[in-house]
């Protein structure tokens, strides 16, 4: 039989028994169905997967997800069951299967209902379901906003990171119903509120991001991880809410953008900071989207503010008036040493494009010392590198070692173990880090799941607070996945392009000047662990050698 005429049979049970609906009665049962309705041999040849001793709670059952995968292959043309709840009693998970085997385009049919969705009325009842499922998220994501408007009204810290300028203390709030519950605020730390205070004034003074951090690293001014600030935690800083001071500028702010406010105008004290809930909408494996103001739920904090509302705003308005001019990394470019190439002074160099072009057409670009570009030249004054000579300049210097055979095929040897050796553990890493956020991810549909049947406010929020943290760690484990993915993607060598380089650059001296540009950087990688440029001159350093070999990788002089 061909893969996709397969027909599938599932059964489960929560006990042994041997009795009425076993496990082997229910196969016997959709066998004979499939025999009735496709035929003795597809009812011979069905794929049975079965599931003894598994509560119908959830879909974590090894036989149930064995059978899933193999239809995501395009294994099955339909999956039989005996009755609807051997598959799931939580109708949100039904109604997702159904969803998943209609893009599939694989049917599902259940004996004992009549429901098959190969027909037009089965197709009608797989669309209530849809129906269904969608009106549940819908009302899981009601309650869960029900549920921030409640903490809005109580202006405290639900947990987290903190950020600069604040720490977490617990407190003791007594409830209307006399009840003592501890909950957190935020509480200023002197020295980091004094570091806000001052990103604000340099950027207001110089109404520019990349200003701001060169003055920053000027006057060695670090993050509390005692690193260099960047745009990017500059930014984090200047936009969030949390430091503006809750004063009438505040609140005229946010009622004009049609924020969600639950504080009233007597609130804005000109003390207290502003908490702003339901600021981002953050999807598994997506990046993190800013939601708009008017989405945002606004109320006046436990915590003292740092920043005057009307300085805030003038920042706010500012960085929208900027957006639009912000820095675009170039998607193309024909730099070649990214990510090998150092400056003398410790620090990465990158290109520059220029709107300039050679004589064959080729954009010229020169390469530049990131701390040089962010000190303003405070801590890094090294002489930029023309980059289109120094590629070619690093290209000539593999090209030499085709004359001492020998030492190349040492030296990409070297360079080839070393970076399959780097694939492996990434792999392993990987693989790892993909279980860790399969398993966060069931928390996650396992914590949700049990909203619905909470009935006590405060639990509700305990679960709703521990699935926001979930959500937030679940979002940094995908960003270091795709990291992973990326790199483990990029610049290896397989064993059979390791063996077709050394003898393609072993036979043809213009070997590397036909190759694709990819190809060229892969070579680069493979060969070279780093180039440095001391203003002057590239010292080339390979795989396989102890340091700087100066007396043949200078380039430059």
């Amino acid at each position: 039989m061909k893969k996709k005429d397969l027909i599938a049979v599932y059964s489960r049970k929560s006990k042994f028994t041997g009795t009425g609906e076993s496990i082997g009665n229910q196969v016997d049962l959709c066998k004979e169905f499939i025999r009735t309705h496709y035929g003795s041999e597809s009812a011979e040849n069905a794929a049975i997967y079965e599931d003894e001793g598994f509560s119908g709670g959830n879909l974590n059952r090894p036989a149930f997800k064995k059978m899933m995968q193999a239809a995501h292959e395009g294994s099955f043309k339909a999956i039989v069951v005996y009755r609807l709840d051997r598959i799931s009693r939580n109708i949100s998970d039904f109604s997702s299967l159904i969803e998943q085997l209609s893009h599939l385009d694989t049917a599902f049919i259940s004996i004992k209902e009549q429901f098959d969705t190969s027909t037009p009325m089965g197709r009608a009842m797989m669309y209530i379901a849809s129906v269904f499922s969608q009106l549940e998220r819908e009302t899981i994501a009601e309650r869960i906003r029900d549920n921030m408007h409640e903490l809005a009204k109580t202006g405290r810290w639900l947990g987290g990171t903190t950020p600069t300028g604040y720490t977490s203390e617990a407190v003791n709030n007594i409830t209307i119903n006399g009840k003592s519950k501890k909950s957190c605020r935020l509480k200023i730390l002197p020295k980091e509120a004094e570091i806000v205070r001052t990103i604000y004034d340099l950027y207001l003074e110089h109404d520019s991001q990349t200003i701001t951090e060169s003055l920053l690293i000027k006057r060695n001014i670090r993050t509390k991880n005692d690193k260099y600030f960047t745009r990017f935690s500059i930014k984090a800083i200047l936009q969030n809410p949390v430091y503006a001071i809750a004063d009438p500028d505040t609140y005229n702010y946010f009622c004009s953008k049609n924020a969600d406010l639950f504080s009233t105008a007597k609130d804005f004290d000109g003390i207290h900071g502003i908490m702003a809930y339901n600021r981002t909408d953050q999807k598994q494996g997506k990046t993190t989207v800013y939601l708009p103001v008017d989405q945002w739920i606004i109320s006046v904090g436990q915590h003292p503010g740092l920043i005057p509302g009307k300085s805030w705003i003038k920042v706010q308005e500012s960085l929208a008036r900027n957006k639009s001019g912000s820095y675009r990394k170039p998607r193309n470019n024909e730099a070649l040493l990214t990510g090998v190439l150092y400056c003398s002074c410790g620090n990465r160099m990158y290109p520059k494009l220029s709107r300039q072009k050679t004589t064959e057409g080729i954009p010229l670009h020169t390469y530049v010392c990131k701390m040089k570009e962010r000190s303003r030249r405070s801590l890094c004054q090294e002489k930029n590198a023309n980059g289109n000579a120094l590629d070619t300049a690093v290209l000539e210097q593999i090209k030499l070692l085709k004359s001492d055979f020998g030492k190349f095929a040492s030296h990409l040897k070297q360079g080839h173990h070393f970076h399959a050796d780097m694939h492996t553990h990434d792999k392993e890493n990987l693989a790892l880090l993909r279980k860790e956020a399969s398993h966060m991810k069931k928390k996650m549909e396992g914590l949700v799941d049990s909203l619905a049947d909470l009935g006590s406010r405060t639990a509700r929020q305990q679960v709703i607070k521990r699935i926001e943290q979930l959500n937030q760690n679940s979002l940094e484990l995908n960003s270091r996945i795709c990291e992973l993915e990326s790199f483990t993607s990029q610049y290896t060598l397989t064993d059979i392009e390791f063996n077709l380089t050394a003898q393609t650059l072993s036979v043809f001296s213009t070997s590397i000047d036909e190759m694709s540009l990819e190809q060229k950087r892969t070579l680069i990688r493979t060969l070279i662990q780093k180039v440095i440029w001391d203003g002057s001159s590239a010292h080339v350093i390979f795989w396989g050698t102890s340091g700087i070999e100066k007396d043949k990788n200078i380039l430059f002089k």
